[in-house]
């Protein structure tokens, strides 16, 4: 019988981990559970909750640097950070109601929380980035040092405090991203930044994917520092919570910047000069831009009541977003927007039996880039590649970093890949 665990320390979840390797039984690690419908479904003898490490342990905001327990939420700690007019960097993304609102809960903007739902440590171990990943990196680039126990029952630490406190293997940068199948975090440190003063959005209304992404492209190799570069059509943009943007009836293109209030205001202006000979412009001042922003952010446009297709989460070089766009919107009932200046793609399409996979992985092959299936019902994601399919080194290479970590192969068994 299925049992669940909630160890109060690090000791604790070591004997934990130590007597399942010892007996073979495997382990769903958990934190919030917000995101337990990403990935492959995990079937697992039992469950680690880690809820009872939660909590900010170090914050030090001279130093910039902030230390807590995996399962601390993200409501908690952006509010430690608010109070010194800090935030983390990397924006990390709440998709509480895109998965609730293909499962039948309270999903959509018109019944979101404003608290986000997720934990620190489940943006860590799945390396997940909003927005501003253009322009400050992913949260991998954010993440300092941890403590965690692995699959053998070991208690070991990489890292520190500072960025370069780094000897030996960056086994920081390994861990996130590997969605909890190499051990279980204890806490984690990570860098965080000051909040931008003022936040600014030039709009380009009306561009064709082609036209918006060339657009995006010059914007972000110019000298005025973009944050945060989108494209919605006019099918998405017209559903937005943000009336200059739901307003143009047409497709909408956004450029962000931020910084001291003068200098958001004067670049926000070079933009839109910018932006004039690809159609009509507009601009989002702080307000309208965060809500905007968190729009993106959080996928909200896939995240309306009713909606339940599957989403794919692709990543492609940008110059190929367009044909992507194009080839992908052949699919029926298939819509797509565009973050990281076309560098992401977000598609909805109809469930079906298969997520079209094979349509969508075929296009993507094309790019070079590779997909996830983000949100889909548990029978496809047991039967389709939920992430890209890797090349048989790889496969091997990961199998050996997994054995190396975990040797009976306890944790979160098959969340990524069925044989890993």
């Amino acid at each position: 019988m299925s049992e669940t665990f909630r160890p109060d320390n690090p000791d604790q979840l070591r004997d934990l981990l130590a007597w399942a390797t010892s007996e073979e039984k495997t382990i769903e690690i958990v934190g919030a559970g917000s995101k337990r419908a990403l990935g492959r479904p995990v079937n697992a003898d039992h469950v680690v909750e880690l809820g009872g490490m939660a909590g900010i342990t170090l914050y030090e905001p001279n130093e910039l640097v902030m230390t807590a327990s995996p399962a601390t939420p993200i409501a908690e700690i952006e509010a430690a950070l608010s109070e010194n007019s800090q935030q983390l960097e990397f924006e990390p993304p709440d998709y509480g109601p895109l998965l609730a609102s293909a499962s039948g809960g309270q999903g959509g903007s018109g019944a979101r929380s404003n608290a986000p739902a997720g934990t620190l440590g489940g943006a860590i171990a799945c390396n997940l980035s909003g927005p501003r990943r253009v322009k400050s990196g992913a949260a991998r680039d954010h993440f300092l040092g941890f403590h965690a126990v692995s699959g053998r029952g070991e208690i070991f630490k990489s890292g520190g405090r500072v960025v370069k406190n780094v000897t030996g293997y960056d086994l920081s940068k390994l861990l996130a991203g590997s969605w909890g199948t190499l051990a279980a975090m204890t806490d984690v440190t990570v860098k965080v930044l000051p909040l931008p003063e003022k936040t600014r959005t030039a709009l380009l209304v009306g561009a064709d994917p082609a036209r918006a992404v060339q657009a995006m492209i010059k914007a972000m190799q110019s000298p005025h520092e973009v944050s945060g570069a989108a494209w919605l059509p006019a099918s998405l943009a017209d559903g937005s919570g943000v009336e200059l943007v739901s307003g143009q009836k047409g497709s909408v293109a956004a450029l962000r910047v931020e910084g001291p209030g003068p200098s958001a205001e004067y670049r926000c202006n070079a933009l839109r000069e910018m932006l004039a000979e690809y159609g009509g412009t507009e601009e989002l001042h702080s307000i309208n831009s965060i809500a905007f922003w968190r729009e993106v952010r959080d996928v909200m446009p896939f995240a309306r009541p009713g909606d339940d297709r599957a989403v794919w989460k692709l990543s492609a070089p940008p110059a190929s977003a367009p044909e992507l766009v194009a080839e992908l919107g052949e699919i029926e009932g298939a819509e797509t927007f565009l973050d990281w200046g076309g560098g992401l793609a977000w598609l909805a399409l109809p469930a079906g039996t298969d997520a079209s996979h094979e349509a969508v992985r075929a296009a993507i092959e094309r790019t070079t880039g590779h997909a996830t299936l983000f949100r889909a019902p548990e029978e496809i994601r047991r039967a389709v590649p939920v992430f890209q399919p890797q090349p048989g080194a790889r496969t091997m290479l990961a199998q050996r970093v997994k054995a190396a970590f975990d040797p009976k192969g306890i944790l979160n068994p098959g969340r990524m890949y069925a044989d890993i």
